[in-house]
């Protein structure tokens, strides 16, 4: 579920038969609920506005999800082989690994 830029991860409560959700993202703990996906998505809505009020009122910056920037250590020899792969497409590391990660994590808009 996305909204305004923000992303929320939602779980079913099945001893309370409601759904749960929070803001993924960012490191601030903002939670919501609802009993149904219209309720739930509404409770969304609010959270992302009253987590922006309050932001504005105590004078902090809201969290935004991820800047983009990635870093990975790994063993050489899965370095060598990043390296090469990359080189076998004609592109750089960055190129390659992002598309890679994309497929992986984002399979419905790749295929």
């Amino acid at each position: 579920m996305t909204y305004q830029d923000f992303k929320a991860k939602i779980e079913y409560d099945p001893i309370d038969k409601i759904f749960v959700g929070h803001i993924i993202g960012i490191q601030d703990i903002v939670g919501f609920h609802g009993s149904t996906v219209t309720e739930l998505e509404a409770a969304f809505h609010e959270a992302v506005h009253h987590y922006l009020e309050v932001c504005e009122k105590i004078g902090q910056k809201p969290q935004k999800s991820y800047s983009g920037k990635l870093t990975l250590r790994v063993s050489p020899d899965v370095h060598m082989a990043v390296a090469t792969a990359a080189e076998i497409d004609s592109k750089s590391i960055n190129q390659w690994a992002t598309e890679v990660l994309k497929e992986a994590a984002m399979p419905e808009v790749v295929g």
